[in-house]
Protein backbone atom coordinates (compact mmCIF):
# COMPACT_ATOMS: atom_id res chain seq x y z
CA UNK A 1 0.00 0.00 0.00
CA UNK A 2 1.36 3.34 -1.13
CA UNK A 3 2.47 5.85 1.71
CA UNK A 4 -0.28 8.63 2.24
CA UNK A 5 0.46 11.59 -0.15
CA UNK A 6 0.00 14.94 1.24
CA UNK A 7 -1.90 17.94 -0.87
CA UNK A 8 0.22 20.63 -1.75
CA UNK A 9 2.74 17.11 -3.10
CA UNK A 10 4.63 18.29 -6.41
CA UNK A 11 6.90 17.62 -8.92
CA UNK A 12 8.58 19.61 -12.22
CA UNK A 13 9.76 18.46 -15.24
CA UNK A 14 11.65 20.24 -17.93
CA UNK A 15 11.92 19.58 -21.55
CA UNK A 16 13.28 21.29 -24.31
CA UNK A 17 11.46 21.29 -27.66
CA UNK A 18 12.71 18.88 -30.50
CA UNK A 19 11.70 18.02 -33.97
CA UNK A 20 10.65 14.98 -32.35
CA UNK A 21 7.92 16.50 -30.01
CA UNK A 22 6.87 18.97 -33.08
CA UNK A 23 3.41 19.30 -35.37
CA UNK A 24 5.64 18.95 -38.60
CA UNK A 25 7.22 15.33 -37.04
CA UNK A 26 4.17 14.16 -37.70
CA UNK A 27 2.94 15.72 -40.82
CA UNK A 28 5.16 17.93 -42.80
CA UNK A 29 2.54 20.85 -43.28
CA UNK A 30 1.69 21.37 -40.39
CA UNK A 31 4.05 23.82 -38.33
CA UNK A 32 7.32 23.28 -36.13
CA UNK A 33 5.53 23.51 -32.42
CA UNK A 34 5.19 21.52 -29.81
CA UNK A 35 2.68 19.02 -29.98
CA UNK A 36 -0.31 18.55 -27.94
CA UNK A 37 -0.10 15.13 -27.15
CA UNK A 38 3.59 15.68 -26.22
CA UNK A 39 3.07 18.81 -23.77
CA UNK A 40 0.52 16.46 -22.05
CA UNK A 41 2.81 13.89 -21.61
CA UNK A 42 5.14 15.48 -20.32
CA UNK A 43 2.24 17.22 -17.52
CA UNK A 44 1.76 13.23 -16.87
CA UNK A 45 5.50 12.64 -16.43
CA UNK A 46 5.47 15.53 -13.42
CA UNK A 47 2.43 13.53 -12.00
CA UNK A 48 4.37 10.70 -11.88
CA UNK A 49 7.44 12.27 -10.75
CA UNK A 50 5.61 13.70 -7.46
CA UNK A 51 3.84 10.33 -6.63
CA UNK A 52 7.07 8.20 -6.84
CA UNK A 53 8.86 9.18 -3.95
CA UNK A 54 5.42 7.21 -2.09
CA UNK A 55 4.94 4.28 -3.99
CA UNK A 56 6.40 0.99 -2.71
CA UNK A 57 7.49 -2.04 -3.58
CA UNK A 58 6.26 -2.66 -7.16
CA UNK A 59 3.55 0.27 -7.14
CA UNK A 60 3.82 2.81 -10.00
CA UNK A 61 1.55 5.68 -10.89
CA UNK A 62 -0.67 5.29 -13.83
CA UNK A 63 -2.83 7.59 -15.93
CA UNK A 64 -6.38 7.55 -15.38
CA UNK A 65 -7.93 10.89 -16.87
CA UNK A 66 -6.92 14.12 -18.29
CA UNK A 67 -8.72 17.76 -19.20
CA UNK A 68 -6.01 20.00 -20.64
CA UNK A 69 -6.14 23.43 -22.51
CA UNK A 70 -2.81 23.71 -24.49
CA UNK A 71 -3.52 27.89 -25.19
CA UNK A 72 0.30 29.31 -26.69
CA UNK A 73 2.64 27.27 -29.40
CA UNK A 74 6.04 27.25 -28.55
CA UNK A 75 8.78 25.87 -31.10
CA UNK A 76 12.13 24.17 -31.46
CA UNK A 77 14.61 24.92 -28.83
CA UNK A 78 12.09 25.92 -26.32
CA UNK A 79 12.81 25.19 -22.67
CA UNK A 80 9.02 23.90 -21.45
CA UNK A 81 8.76 23.29 -17.59
CA UNK A 82 5.69 21.55 -16.45
CA UNK A 83 4.59 21.24 -12.84
CA UNK A 84 2.10 18.82 -11.06
CA UNK A 85 0.64 20.09 -8.06
CA UNK A 86 -1.31 17.31 -5.62
CA UNK A 87 -4.94 19.09 -4.71
CA UNK A 88 -7.34 15.86 -4.09
CA UNK A 89 -7.11 12.48 -3.44
CA UNK A 90 -10.60 10.68 -3.03
CA UNK A 91 -9.49 7.28 -1.77
CA UNK A 92 -8.30 5.95 -5.15
CA UNK A 93 -7.59 8.68 -7.85
CA UNK A 94 -5.00 11.57 -7.16
CA UNK A 95 -5.99 14.95 -8.95
CA UNK A 96 -3.28 17.02 -9.98
CA UNK A 97 -3.21 20.67 -11.09
CA UNK A 98 -0.89 20.63 -14.01
CA UNK A 99 0.38 23.50 -16.04
CA UNK A 100 3.14 24.05 -18.87
CA UNK A 101 5.39 27.49 -18.94
CA UNK A 102 7.69 27.95 -21.77
CA UNK A 103 9.54 31.03 -19.79
CA UNK A 104 7.95 33.71 -21.36
CA UNK A 105 4.13 32.51 -21.20
CA UNK A 106 1.52 29.63 -19.84
CA UNK A 107 1.55 27.40 -23.07
CA UNK A 108 -0.92 25.12 -21.04
CA UNK A 109 -2.81 23.94 -17.99
CA UNK A 110 -5.58 21.74 -16.77
CA UNK A 111 -6.16 19.04 -14.62
CA UNK A 112 -4.98 14.81 -15.01
CA UNK A 113 -5.72 11.90 -12.57
CA UNK A 114 -3.32 8.85 -11.64
CA UNK A 115 -3.47 6.10 -9.83
CA UNK A 116 -1.15 3.70 -7.73
CA UNK A 117 -1.07 -0.05 -8.49
CA UNK A 118 0.80 -3.04 -8.60
CA UNK A 119 3.01 -3.15 -11.79
CA UNK A 120 3.20 -6.95 -11.54
CA UNK A 121 -0.77 -7.46 -10.62
CA UNK A 122 -1.20 -4.31 -13.40
CA UNK A 123 0.73 -6.47 -16.08
CA UNK A 124 -1.04 -9.75 -15.14
CA UNK A 125 -4.35 -8.42 -15.97
CA UNK A 126 -3.18 -7.21 -18.71
CA UNK A 127 -1.99 -10.80 -20.11
CA UNK A 128 -5.22 -12.00 -18.81
CA UNK A 129 -6.85 -9.44 -21.78
CA UNK A 130 -4.63 -10.49 -24.35
CA UNK A 131 -4.84 -14.19 -23.60
CA UNK A 132 -9.21 -13.77 -23.58
CA UNK A 133 -8.96 -11.65 -26.55
CA UNK A 134 -6.76 -14.06 -28.63
CA UNK A 135 -9.23 -16.61 -27.91
CA UNK A 136 -12.18 -14.82 -28.83
CA UNK A 137 -10.77 -14.04 -31.98
CA UNK A 138 -10.05 -17.54 -32.99
CA UNK A 139 -13.08 -19.10 -31.68
CA UNK A 140 -14.72 -16.77 -33.69
CA UNK A 141 -12.80 -17.03 -36.88
CA UNK A 142 -13.71 -20.56 -36.39
CA UNK A 143 -16.93 -20.96 -35.42
CA UNK A 144 -18.48 -18.67 -38.27
CA UNK A 145 -18.19 -18.20 -42.07
CA UNK A 146 -17.03 -15.05 -42.78
CA UNK A 147 -19.28 -12.52 -44.43
CA UNK A 148 -17.71 -11.30 -47.84
CA UNK A 149 -16.89 -7.09 -47.95
CA UNK A 150 -19.21 -5.30 -50.01
CA UNK A 151 -17.51 -2.45 -50.97
CA UNK A 152 -19.53 0.63 -51.62
CA UNK A 153 -19.86 2.42 -54.99
CA UNK A 154 -18.80 5.73 -55.30
CA UNK A 155 -21.28 8.00 -56.61
CA UNK A 156 -20.23 9.36 -60.04
CA UNK A 157 -18.79 12.82 -60.49
CA UNK A 158 -21.04 15.38 -62.29
CA UNK A 159 -18.72 18.70 -63.63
Amino acid sequence: MAKTVPIGTRAPVERRVEFKNTLTAWREELPAVLSTPNMIGWMEAAGFEALLPFCEGDEVSVGTAINIIHRAATGIGATVKCEAVLEEFDGRFYAFRVSAHDGSEVIGHGTIKRAIVSKGKFEAKQRQKRTQSTSVRESLSHGFARTPRIKAARPERVN
